[in-house]
C-alpha cells in the first residue's frame, strides 16, 4: 500500500488553486488526525479503506465540490462550524463584518440580530467575543436554523439563539441595538456563478436581483422599524457595491456611514447609525 507522503505526492487535483492543501486536508480526513501527523509520519502506510475513502474524495473535489462540505466543517473566527449544502460556506472576508461591529461602541448588554445567519457563523463570533450581548441569528430555511444551533452547542456559546424568519417577516415586535447581516447580493446572471466552489452552493443564497442589491434594499427600507434610537446595521456586500450601499442607507435616512476594507483591500462591510426611534 502507498505511504502518506506516496499518496499525497500522487494526489491530482490540477483544477485546485490549492491542491496541495487540499489533499493534505482531505487525507487528515481520512485518518482522523491533523496535518502535523502527515508530516511526522510520512512512512505510514494506508489502509486498503483509507486509500479508497481518500480517492474518493479527490474524486469530489476535482468536480469541484468545495472541501469544507467535503470535511463538513469549516474554521471562522475562533469557531469551528459544521456545514452543509444548504448553506453558504463562511469564508475569510466575512470576518471583517465580525470585526466591524465590534469595533462600534455598543452598550454592554446590546441586543444583536443577524438576517440570513446560515451556519451561524457572524452571530456566534459576535456571542463568543460579547458574552454580555443576546444575539439572535435568523435564516428563512428550517435546516439552517437547526444547523447554526447546532454550532452554538459545539462551540460551547449560550448567548445565541436562532429562529426561523423570512428577514423579519416573523419576528414579534422588538429592537436592536445592531443588525448585521451577509444577505445575496451577487447579480444573477454574474458569470461567476458558474465558477469554482460557488457552482455548489446554494443559488438563492448568493443572487438578488439584476443588481445584487434587492435584499439589501429591503433590509434598508424596513430596518428602522427594528432598530432602537442609536442602532446600527451592518452589511457584507460586493467588492463593487460599496458605494451603492452607502447610498441606499444615506437615501433611508442613515448616518455615520462606515466601511471596512476585506483582506484583499476592498471595501467589503459597509454600515450606518439609525439617528432616532421609529414608531
Amino acid at each position: 500500500m502507498a505511504s502518506i507522503a506516496e499518496a499525497l505526492a500522487q494526489a491530482h487535483l490540477p483544477n485546485s488553486d490549492s491542491a496541495a492543501l487540499d489533499a493534505e486536508l482531505l487525507l487528515a480526513h481520512v485518518l482522523q488526525k491533523n496535518r502535523t501527523y502527515l508530516r511526522t509520519w510520512p512512512e505510514r502506510e494506508l489502509s486498503t479503506e483509507q486509500a479508497a475513502a481518500f480517492q474518493a474524495l479527490l474524486a469530489r473535489r476535482q468536480q469541484g465540490e468545495p472541501v469544507a462540505y467535503l470535511l463538513g466543517s469549516q474554521g471562522f473566527w475562533s469557531l469551528d462550524l459544521a456545514v452543509a449544502p444548504h448553506t453558504l460556506i463562511p469564508r475569510p472576508d466575512t470576518e471583517s463584518l465580525v470585526e466591524a461591529a465590534l469595533a462600534l461602541n455598543l452598550p454592554a448588554l446590546a441586543r444583536v440580530l443577524d438576517l440570513g445567519t446560515g451556519t451561524g457563523a457572524i452571530a456566534l463570533a459576535l456571542a463568543k467575543e460579547q458574552r454580555g450581548w443576546q444575539v439572535l441569528g435568523v435564516d428563512r430555511i428550517a435546516e439552517a436554523v437547526a444547523l447554526a444551533q447546532a454550532n452554538a452547542q459545539r462551540n460551547q456559546v449560550s448567548n445565541a439563539q436562532f429562529a426561523l424568519s423570512n428577514w423579519f417577516a416573523d419576528l414579534a415586535p422588538q429592537r436592536f441595538a445592531l443588525i448585521v447581516s451577509n444577505p445575496p447580493y451577487i447579480a444573477e446572471a454574474d458569470p461567476h456563478l458558474e465558477q469554482g466552489d460557488v457552482r455548489f452552493e446554494p443559488r438563492s443564497a448568493l443572487t438578488a436581483g439584476h443588481d445584487g442589491l434587492a435584499d439589501i434594499r429591503q433590509i434598508i427600507a424596513q430596518a428602522p422599524s427594528w432598530l432602537s434610537a442609536g442602532g446600527w446595521l451592518l452589511f457584507e456586500h460586493g467588492y463593487d457595491q460599496a458605494a451603492a450601499v452607502a447610498a441606499l442607507l444615506v437615501e433611508q435616512g442613515f448616518v455615520q456611514i462606515t466601511q471596512r476594507e476585506d483582506l484583499a483591500g476592498h471595501i467589503r462591510v459597509t454600515g450606518g447609525q439609525w439617528p432616532h426611534a421609529t414608531e
